[in-house]
Formats: structure tokens, C-alpha cells, sequence
């Protein structure tokens, strides 16, 4: 199942500092199989990520993982996905 994280930016220098850890955890979960996709919003305002996990309890787990979360420099909310095209 894919279940989407919005990440929403609440502390902007706490989020500038902890952004290459951020790449780096999502660039590894990618190789691994574990996110389907992931980017930035245009509005820079936070992101999104799309994680491939077999429960929402898996995702969420990936998801609370997240340097930005545990930080504490972005919120997490967490939904499952159900995409009409891949």
C-alpha cells in the first residue's frame, strides 16, 4: 500500500539545518523500496512523501523516522493512498 506524509514546515531554521539529514534518510528509504515519491511543495511551505509499506503502522514508523519529524521541524500527517494511475 502507498500512504502519503505532508510535512509541514513550522520551524524554517530548525528545517534548514536538518534538511540534508532529511535527503539522505529519504534518498536511502528510496533505494531500499520503501518511497514511491517524494518533493517539495512550490510554495515552500513543507512536502510530501509517498511511502510503500505493507501497514500504516510500517508508514508511520518510516514516517516518525524522519530527521524533519523527530527534529520537531516539520508536523507529519500521515494518510493512506490509493492511486488511480501508476
Amino acid at each position: 500500500m502507498k500512504y502519503v506524509a505532508l510535512l509541514t514546515i513550522i520551524d524554517e531554521e530548525g528545517n534548514k539545518r536538518v534538511r540534508p539529514a532529511h535527503l539522505d534518510y529519504l534518498k536511502r528509504l528510496k533505494e531500499e523500496g520503501k518511497v514511491y515519491a517524494a518533493g517539495p511543495f512550490t510554495d515552500g511551505k513543507g512536502g510530501m512523501v509517498i511511502y510503500e509499506a505493507a501497514s500504516y503502522e510500517e508508514a508511520k514508523a518510516l514516517a516518525q523516522e524522519d530527521p524533519v519529524i523527530k527534529e520537531g521541524v516539520r508536523t507529519l500527517e500521515l494518510r493512506e493512498w490509493n492511486p488511480l494511475f501508476e
